[in-house]
């Protein structure tokens, strides 16, 4: 397509690469998946205005557009398709504003997690979504894929920070939604709908999000070793069970365990309770975080230790960011003993103990270890696999297809977080039903008549009407 490509360089001239090195790392992100071939070009976008040359010049050319944040993503929802621009908007970084007294901030889409939240901190506020990316993520990637995180049981996932979006259409507008109100009600919620859109719908070029008062007191963080799995997520189901919510409730099986301890070292370990468990058992964070943490904990400590525990109350607060730094050390140490298809269901969090054996049984029928971490407070698993090659084996796809099924059969879902992507489009409908797929799909054709926003992405890929 040169002239698609002659076009993009009058209007973006040095915003645009046909680079291969550029091109080729637009193939994957963080899920395993990798595309077939790399895009037509990249656009290193900088501004709303090179976002609105971008579309307008893909829908008068029918060309597809991939719209990529920081890479992060976990369902290769932003990976490159053949002939498409890939709109990279990691360079759209600013933060436009950070009201007080209005609790908000404005920022660009390439805006990281972490940076955002260290800009707050001295204000006394911060951005609560908290993915285990969040040091490297983008905000508008955790927008679009309605991330969720470490601290959601507590602290909800990203659709319950999100105020109002800048968004720029598939035909170039640019369309303002949502309020900078706390509340507002007016006409349909089409910030919901685009929070957890996937790129399908629009590109997301601003966002106003809430923020929050830093928690009060120090965090106390509670840590069990339990024998089995199972017996672990009955513990945490006695939590939920008590009515209490801790900001963190983690569990971490014995496959997830040996690996991060591998890939750290005993020095990243010392100092922790980590340091003394033994082969085969599976490990629980818990952490409370307001005022009565000190009591919340202790009695988070007992029921562990009813449940069968052997258990440890730390007060100190580096000791529990130590731990948590342990648990987001997960994927890179996975990461380090092949390729991973990181996978993402959730279940009724009384159903966890019966997702947990079913995993563990799915994996001894189909002679595959499936190492797994779960926010245990909402019921949230991530079973991973481990591989070798660019594909993921059929055996793999078998595995996942009886934990999918099983996940929906508890009352669960595909996806908790991650999103559909391209891995798990070939699901969706059985879990949606006819009908409603059918509505998602007329969504869809709504906003994008022309099928030029991610295609492939949650639906497969069709020829662009007209």
């Amino acid at each position: 397509m040169p002239h698609v490509l002659a076009q993009l360089n009058d209007a973006l001239g040095a915003a645009v690469t046909v680079d291969p090195a550029a091109l080729e790392a637009t193939r994957e992100d963080r899920s395993g998946w990798r595309s077939d071939s790399p895009p037509l070009a990249v656009v290193h976008a900088g501004s709303v205005d090179d976002v609105q040359a971008v579309m307008r010049i893909a829908h008068a050319t029918a060309t597809p557009v991939v719209v990529r944040g920081a890479g992060t993503g976990l369902a290769g929802g932003a990976i490159a398709s053949p002939g498409a621009i890939v709109l990279d908007l990691s360079r759209m970084d600013r933060i436009i504003e950070i009201s007080e007294a209005d609790e908000l901030a404005v920022v660009e889409p390439g805006v990281i997690n972490g940076d955002l939240n260290d800009a707050l901190a001295p204000l006394g506020l911060w951005f609560a979504p908290d993915p285990a990316s969040r040091a490297i993520s983008s905000i508008g990637g955790n927008i679009a894929t309605n991330a969720g995180g470490l601290l959601c049981a507590k602290y909800g996932v990203t659709r319950e920070a999100v105020l109002g979006l800048a968004v720029v259409l598939a035909d170039g507008r640019l369309v303002r939604l949502g309020h900078r109100t706390v509340k507002g009600v007016t006409g349909y919620d089409l910030t919901a709908l685009f929070t957890g859109s996937e790129g399908t719908l629009g590109v997301i070029v601003e966002a106003t999000v809430r923020l929050r008062p830093i928690t009060a007191g120090t965090p106390v963080t509670v840590a069990a070793a339990f024998t089995d799995v199972e017996a672990a997520a009955a513990a945490c189901a006695t939590v939920t069970a008590a009515r209490i919510r801790p900001a963190v409730l983690e569990l971490m099986d014995a496959g997830v365990v040996a690996r991060v301890a591998a890939y750290l070292g005993d020095d990243a370990l010392a100092g922790t309770p980590l340091e003394t468990t033994a082969p085969g058992e599976t490990f629980l964070i818990a952490q409370a975080d307001d005022g009565s943490a000190a009591a919340e904990a202790a009695r988070i400590a007992e029921l562990f230790a009813a449940a069968g525990g052997r258990v440890t109350l730390s007060r100190d607060a580096e000791t529990g960011e130590r731990l948590l730094d342990i648990r987001r050390a997960m994927h890179p140490a996975l990461a380090a003993s092949g390729q991973v298809l990181i996978e993402d269901v959730a279940v009724p969090r009384s159903a966890l103990p019966a997702m947990f054996r079913a995993i563990e049984e799915i994996g001894a029928r189909r002679g595959v270890e499936i190492p797994t971490i779960a926010h245990a407070g909402d019921g949230n698993l991530h079973p991973n696999f481990v591989f070798t090659g660019d594909e993921v084996p059929e055996h793999i796809w078998a595995a996942a297809d009886e934990m999918f099924r099983a996940a929906v059969a508890l009352g669960g879902t595909l996806t908790g977080e991650h999103g559909v992507g391209v891995l798990k489009r070939r699901w969706l409908a059985e879990e949606l039903g006819d009908d409603v797929f059918e509505l998602q799909r007329a969504v869809k054709a709504a906003f994008d008549p022309t099928g030029i926003l991610n295609p492939g992405v949650m639906f497969e890929a069709s020829a662009p009407a007209g």
